[in-house]
């Protein structure tokens, strides 16, 4: 899904939303930073696998989006905090009940017999 679609006045806003928390990771930094406000290497270290370079895309691109707030302090060495707006915490509260239905299909898919 491209960029362009969290901003086309003519698509459902369900495919709004999920432009904007589509990648791999955007929803697991939404997650965290529910806690409350952390550094890059914060939510590194919490997230194995991530690289700094997506994991900079990926901010990026929830600040352009208003999800996420960037505050730099001025001490050497630099000292970044990302937190979450308003509407990044609106977001994962609407998600709440998308995460509840996902938990309640996997607990249904561990108890299926494997399909032959």
């Amino acid at each position: 899904m491209t960029r362009s679609r969290a901003q086309d006045p003519d698509v459902c806003g369900v495919t709004a939303a999920i432009a904007v928390m589509d990648g791999k990771w955007k929803t697991a930094l939404l997650w965290l930073l529910e806690s409350g406000p952390q550094r890059p290497g914060e939510l590194r270290r919490q997230l194995p696998g991530l690289s700094e370079k997506v994991l900079t895309q990926a901010l990026r691109e929830m600040e352009t989006d208003g999800l996420v707030h960037r505050e730099v302090h001025d001490v050497l060495p630099l000292k970044t905090v990302y937190s979450l707006t308003a509407f990044g915490r609106e977001l994962s509260e609407a998600l709440g009940p998308v995460a509840d239905w996902g938990h309640r299909r996997l607990e249904k898919l561990a108890q299926s017999p494997p399909a032959s």
